[in-house]
């Protein structure tokens, strides 16, 4: 079955918002993410409860019905692999892909994001480190943390971002950390959290809030 884009972008917001279809969501979490109206949000989820795609109870939030999890997790396939594509085979920027992928990912043919998935050789995971459902919408399991759950002393490896914004991106292309960048943390300040780390070429410190929005993996 097919739906139009609004439904969608709403499907996939709501996924994201929910710790991957789980649990409940606002409404003007929803309204937040998409920028749009509470009103707006509320009038669309009536109808994607009619469709049987999400489960809705006033003042008690929202979450995806299997139906509507199938739906988002098929959006964010679409979207990563055509990050991936982008990136890998026509040299965009990891802080380019992002707009350019939510265009993408509306294509409906799922011939053609198979095509796709096998011309790019099965990739795991995205430009941002995040992981490519397949196509039975599966997900691959990660021992992924966040930089700033790491102990002072220990090396590990930038696997992915929580803020895949472009001006983040740029600002960790600026200091030199990209996926795949090994990372020693050197000290934690106890007054503000922020930590010191050390790359090959580079020593710094970030700040919790860098700290928060990296995934790593420890050596």
């Amino acid at each position: 079955m097919s739906f139009t884009r609004s439904v969608e972008n709403y499907l996939k917001a709501i996924y994201h918002l929910s710790d991957h279809g789980v649990s409940k969501v606002s409404t003007n979490a929803i309204a937040r993410r998409l920028k749009t109206k509470a009103s707006s949000v509320t009038d669309m989820i009536k109808k994607l409860s009619d469709k049987k795609l999400v489960v809705y109870k006033k003042y008690q939030g929202v979450h995806l019905t299997d139906s509507g999890k199938e739906v988002a997790v098929r959006i964010i396939r679409k979207h990563r692999l055509w990050e991936v594509f982008l990136v890998e085979k026509l040299n965009f920027a990891w802080d380019e892909v992002h707009d350019i992928a939510e265009q993408l990912e509306h294509i409906e043919s799922e011939k053609l994001v198979d095509r796709l998935d096998e011309f790019l050789e099965f990739p795991s995971h995205d430009p941002h480190g995040d992981p490519i459902p397949d196509k039975w919408g599966e997900f691959k399991p990660s021992k992924k943390v966040v930089l700033s759950d790491v102990d002072a002393g220990a090396i590990c490896f930038c696997v992915g971002v929580i803020d895949s914004s472009a001006k983040f991106l740029r600002y960790l292309d600026k200091n030199g950390i990209a996926l795949g960048t090994q990372l020693k943390v050197v000290s934690r300040e106890e007054f503000d959290k922020s930590m010191t780390i050390k790359t090959k070429g580079n020593t710094m410190t970030i700040s919790k809030l860098t700290a928060d929005n990296l995934y790593v993996i420890i050596n």
